[in-house]
């Protein structure tokens, strides 16, 4: 598929189907545990892999002048390569682009024109990328953590503290260790014996279902 024939709508379209998932605690949650726990693997692997390429290398960096395009930029760059690239250093490539353009998006606005589930990405992007400002780009989430909970209304006000909680156990991590140990074997990062005794409980903050995150708080 030429470059030229992208657009930000096709992202959307898959990462936010207009199908009511929002109407409800059991359907926004299988939402969640399909993005998160791998379900969308084999599509993005299918249907989006020349897609990803062209984000990761630049090509589509054009849609990030609107704010819905921004959000689908950032889809492509954060989550997309963790299913085309599952297991591989090229999965993480991307994050620090992605943190930035989710950062620039909190200061100029586009991030308060998006749905509270949409933004919630911008957190994650922002939390996926390591760095020596890690824990300052943490602190500073705390707060937009707490907005977007707000804005969880209806049937989702349930998910309200879920939602922070998550935020805590990566921040948590952080503290403890200064990246996400998890990684140190796919990025060929010698483990310290503290990370070697976390990696091998295999409790990780992005495999926790939102049952399982629900049930913690």
């Amino acid at each position: 598929m030429p470059t030229t024939s992208f657009e930000p709508q096709d992202v959307l379209d898959l990462w936010f189907p207009d199908n009511g998932h929002q109407n409800s605690l059991e359907t926004h949650g299988a939402f969640w545990d399909e993005r998160m726990q791998g379900g969308m693997d084999a599509r993005i692997v299918a249907d989006f892999s020349d897609l990803t390429l062209a984000a990761a290398t630049g090509q589509l960096d054009h849609w990030a002048k609107t704010a819905k395009g921004r959000l689908a930029l950032l889809i492509a760059l954060d989550q997309f390569p963790r299913s085309l690239w599952r297991d591989t250093p090229a999965a993480f490539a991307q994050d620090i682009k992605a943190a930035r353009l989710a950062i620039e998006g909190l200061k100029n606005g586009d991030f308060e024109q998006l749905e509270p589930w949409e933004q919630a990405f911008f957190v994650i992007s922002i939390s996926h990328c390591e760095g020596p400002d890690h824990l300052q780009r943490m602190e500073m989430l705390c707060s937009v953590v707490d907005r977007i909970a707000k804005r969880l209304t209806g049937p989702l006000e349930q998910m309200r503290s879920g939602f922070k909680d998550q935020h805590n156990t990566v921040f948590e991590v952080l503290k403890r260790f200064g990246r996400h140990p998890h990684r140190n074997p796919i990025l060929g990062r010698p483990s310290t014996p503290e990370e070697e005794a976390y990696i091998a409980t295999g409790d990780f903050p992005h495999v926790r279902s939102i049952e399982d995150i629900s049930a913690s708080t």
